[in-house]
């Protein structure tokens, strides 16, 4: 009865939906963090063996070190156990793991970005959230499609140029 319950409550989880690229930053991420651990936990041992815990900066600042470490180590392994990693296929269409090149209509200006996964988006990198306002727009269009884009502040239009598997 209780993998019954399991198995249903399973059906209703959320996976976030991520890019191969950016399941394997996260679990990069995650390798290094767990090499700084035992470093970090000597630090601790170190300001404790220095006295009296009520005024030692040393021992504070180490355990909130300590405790910042853990729990982005928790909040990382959750981001993968709660992930789907999208492999891109060549449909011809805009989808995750894909790079777009598009004009902005109104100026003429040309971009490139790589549609990502929420955790991955990074406009610094070129790359874009299937999920942003953009991202919606553009998902599923062909090249050639000229498409709406509902931002928060205005609406503009874009068409698409190229469609592109990343690699």
């Amino acid at each position: 009865m209780r993998k019954k319950k399991i198995v249903e409550a399973m059906k209703n989880v959320y996976f976030q939906k991520m890019t191969s690229t950016g399941y394997q930053e996260i679990e990069d991420e995650i390798h290094q963090l767990q090499q700084q651990r035992p470093a970090k936990i000597a630090q601790l041992k170190a300001a404790r063996a220095l006295g009296d815990l009520s005024e030692n900066t040393e021992y504070s600042t180490a355990k909130r070190e300590l405790r910042h470490l853990e729990s982005r180590l928790r909040y990382l392994n959750k981001q993968l156990q709660y992930s789907q990693v999208i492999a891109p296929a060549d449909t011809g269409t805009v989808d995750l793991g894909t790079t777009v090149t598009f004009k902005f209509e109104d100026d003429d200006d040309t971009a490139t970005y790589k549609i990502v996964g929420k955790q991955e988006a990074d406009l610094a990198k070129q790359k874009v959230s299937f999920d942003s306002p953009l991202g919606q727009a553009i998902m599923h269009q062909p090249a050639g499609k000229v498409v709406t884009v509902q931002a928060p502040q205005a609406s503009y239009q874009v068409k698409i140029i190229k469609i592109a598997l990343s690699k």
